[in-house]
């Protein structure tokens, strides 16, 4: 069922486009930006989040993140073609977010600043925090378009899980920012301008793999390094903070990572 629905949609958008896998990448990212932007409008509604929801949201999108990062990327790519230029891609993909994550001022919700230390006082808390967010936000955009290059439902099924994830994820930001600015407005454009940012990579990675297709392995490969290095040095250290929610966290990453084993299996 699960699958026939997926290859319904792949038809369908590619009928609406008019065959062009750019005009399908555009409304791949405008699904995960709005998933991004809808988790963010919970701040109109709702004024604190408790603890243990912040926690189970991002583990959870780190089980999908995990999970996305071999199925969609890095194990299409070896099996396309071959080891060598998947691994360069992951090695790449590391260095990139390393370097971003060390030139790019920003700051976590628990783990605090991180970047230039002179720039700490120019910026604002909040701005600090959207910078985090989008850092996050590029290599799961450039996982969905890379993936939609390679193939269209795999794609789909790596833009849906993103989209699942991304709704939380803009939950879990726009909420703390709200308790900063001490208005709701703010928190939800912020959300927005996350969603759109992670909409331009989908854009700008379907469009560059399209036009230099033998690259497209090295893609693979550094859209999922991209993923690995943020879940396994950003998320998971933020989620095994503290010891009283160990327990659901844990449900929440395998809850996650079930979902997009669950997604991927669609494809047979």
């Amino acid at each position: 069922m699960l699958e026939g629905f997926i290859e319904g949609l792949a038809r369908y958008l590619l009928e609406i486009s008019g065959g062009s896998l750019i005009w399908v990448s555009f409304y791949a990212g405008l699904f995960v930006a709005l998933m991004t932007s809808l988790g963010a409008m919970v701040a109109l509604f709702a004024k604190k989040l408790p603890a243990e929801g912040v926690d189970f949201s991002l583990s959870f999108a780190a089980g999908v993140m995990i999970v996305a990062s071999f199925t969609s990327l890095i194990l299409p790519g070896i099996a396309s073609a071959g080891f060598p230029p998947v691994a360069l891609g992951i090695a790449l993909g590391v260095l990139l977010i390393y370097a971003v994550d060390r030139l790019l001022p920003h700051e976590h919700l628990v783990r605090g600043y991180e970047g230039p230390k002179g720039m700490k006082e120019r910026l604002r808390k909040v701005w600090l925090l959207v910078f985090a967010l989008i850092i996050h936000n590029l290599p799961e955009g450039l996982a969905v378009g890379t993936s939609l290059v390679y193939n269209l439902e795999v794609g789909l099924i790596t833009a849906i899980a993103i989209g699942i994830q991304d709704f939380p994820e803009g939950t879990v930001v726009s909420l703390p920012l709200a308790v900063i600015q001490k208005k709701s407005l703010g928190p939800v454009l912020i959300g927005v301008l996350s969603g759109l940012a992670e909409m331009v990579m989908v854009i700008l990675g379907a469009v560059f793999f399209t036009a230099f297709a033998w690259t497209l392995p090295y893609g693979l490969g550094l859209a999922g390094g991209a993923m690995l290095y943020v879940t396994v040095k950003e998320m998971i250290p933020e989620i095994y903070r503290g010891e009283k929610s160990e327990t659901l966290v844990t449900l929440g990453f395998f809850a996650g990572f079930y979902v997009m084993l669950l997604l991927d299996s669609a494809l047979g």
